[in-house]
């Protein structure tokens, strides 16, 4: 999370809905985008009003009834919205949860899937399925611990959650981190677990995997981020975030077939400059001598002329908890740089140079000598597509970083002052396939409060379009592309749960 909502915009939001003929909680504006694109056109249609910080998380569509599902954190119940006419919309009674904080939610067919975890995070999670039309419970079932997302295949036979299984504060109890499949029709549920990879550790870690959770076993160490499946249902891929990997699993023999370690990026490369510090009045990007963990969030899964590719956002997350931490600076005391490395090392840890940049410290000693001989930050600020087999094919490099500071200055890493943390933080990402058979990318950035949007047509050599954003919208979490044969109005809409702001803005595609 970034921020609490400002209170000026909240103030500002709470006024216009105020004055307005819409439904209360639904703020509408005829504010119109600067961006444009020949291909296509999307522009502002609605902003409603959730509530809160944490009202406004993940939201899931119905074609059916035109219902919005918006899970709302901050009230611990799913928030429904009838999007029947764009122009009123209208509130319709939440769904209450017998218990627990939900986290995700999915539809399919007349179905939401809710993810919901423990009041105890750490015990085991349930994934509760809810009718549509009446909000009526119509099955639960247990899953792992803290399933953070959920969603169902294309061909709703399964529901796939991600069970994230994070330790508690103190860092004294670690879930296993898992994934479920859930047999719609029968209602079984399978829960993967990732012992069978132990005995790969070293191989992976070799490779830019990640194990190092405090007295940790391999698969308490994993944690189950983000879930994208396949057109034809038989595979998911499941991002291990602070871990720094993608798990493919066979949905039909219900078991994991591979970990994808990612690897590192290295922003000394060309290409691939970043603007590393908020101490040095300025915004700038250049090389240095530090390497990103990609680290991913949210994953796509899209296949183009028959091959498999699966898109993610590289936001990086650090493990910071009571009982243990990886974060520091490299200006930290005990953060020594290796003197043959870094012979610049006082010069490197000025705070107009790396000193502010947050690293981790679980990397980097590679003589395990005590001093650090290369730097690991966190995130690879950018979005990167893999084949179906963790192969890297096309990493955006510092274009986020680029638009941003080139089109919006202001706002460019959150005005500088995430440029030493993760930067934009790539959130999510969401493809749509529009008119003239072209692929759409869209990309979150949480810390910007934006969305980046690409022509994907060619996944191996996408291309910048435009920027979406609109004011009081804060902390981009989720997004949701509805195509034009299942919109309410016959239009292309992106659907955006902004987090911090407590607002779900939905856009549509003008051409």
């Amino acid at each position: 999370m970034k921020k609490l909502i400002n209170l000026s915009i909240l103030t500002f939001l709470l006024t216009i809905v105020s004055c307005s003929n819409v439904e209360d909680n639904v703020v509408e504006t005829n504010q119109e985008n600067q961006f444009r694109s020949s291909t296509v056109n999307f522009q502002h249609k609605a902003t409603v009003y959730v509530g809160g910080e944490g009202a406004s998380e993940i939201s899931a569509f119905d074609s059916k009834n035109n219902k919005l599902f918006v899970v709302n954190v901050a009230s611990t119940q799913i928030s429904v919205y009838n999007l029947t006419d764009l122009d009123n919309i209208i509130e319709e009674p939440a769904i209450s949860l017998p218990s627990g904080a939900p986290n995700s939610v999915a539809v399919h067919n007349g179905k939401l899937a809710v993810a919901v975890e423990a009041d105890t995070k750490q015990n085991p999670g349930s994934v509760l399925l809810f009718d549509t039309d009446s909000g009526a419970l119509i099955a639960s079932y247990t899953v792992g611990a803290l399933p953070d997302m959920v969603t169902f295949s294309p061909n709703g036979q399964f529901i796939v959650s991600a069970n994230e299984g994070e330790p508690n504060d103190e860092y004294t109890v670690d879930p296993d981190g898992t994934i479920s499949i859930i047999e719609v029709v029968s209602g079984n549920v399978t829960t993967l677990g990732f012992d069978a990879f132990a005995a790969q550790q070293e191989n992976l870690e070799a490779n830019g995997f990640r194990v190092f959770g405090p007295n940790a076993s391999f698969t308490q160490d994993i944690e189950p981020e983000y879930v994208a499946i396949s057109d034809n249902s038989n595979y998911a891929w499941v991002t291990l975030q602070e871990n720094n990997g993608v798990a493919k699993v066979n949905l039909l023999t219900k078991t994991i077939e591979a970990i994808y370690p990612l690897g590192f990026k290295d922003f000394n490369m060309p290409g691939n400059a970043i603007d590393v510090s908020d101490r040095d009045d300025a915004k700038v990007l250049a090389n240095w001598p530090v390497f990103g963990v990609y680290m991913p969030d949210a994953i796509e899964y899209i296949k183009v002329n028959g091959t498999d590719y699966i898109i993610t956002a590289n936001e990086g997350d650090s493990r910071d908890y009571d009982g243990f931490s990886e974060e520091a600076r490299i200006k930290d005391d005990n953060i020594i740089l290796d003197p043959v490395a870094f012979p610049d090392a006082e010069f490197l840890k000025e705070d107009e140079n790396l000193g502010r940049l947050k690293i981790t410290t679980s990397l980097g000693d590679t003589d395990n000598d005590g001093d650090y001989d290369e730097l690991y930050s966190y995130g690879g600020r950018s979005f990167t597509v893999w084949n179906g087999n963790g192969q890297m094919v096309y990493d955006s490099a510092n274009d986020i970083s680029q638009q941003t500071l080139n089109l919006t200055p202001d706002t460019f890493n959150d005005d500088d002052g995430r440029s030493d943390d993760k930067g934009a933080e790539p959130e999510a990402v969401e493809v749509l396939k529009v008119k003239g058979n072209k692929y759409v990318l869209f990309v979150g950035l949480e810390r910007t409060d934006q969305v980046l949007v690409y022509d994907i047509t060619n996944p191996m050599a996408p291309e910048f379009m435009t920027i979406l954003s609109t004011p009081g919208d804060e902390a981009p979490e989720g997004l949701l592309a509805v195509p034009s044969k299942d919109s309410p109005n016959g239009k292309d809409l992106l659907i955006v749960s902004n987090e911090d702001s407590g607002t779900v803005t939905i856009y549509e595609n003008r051409n």
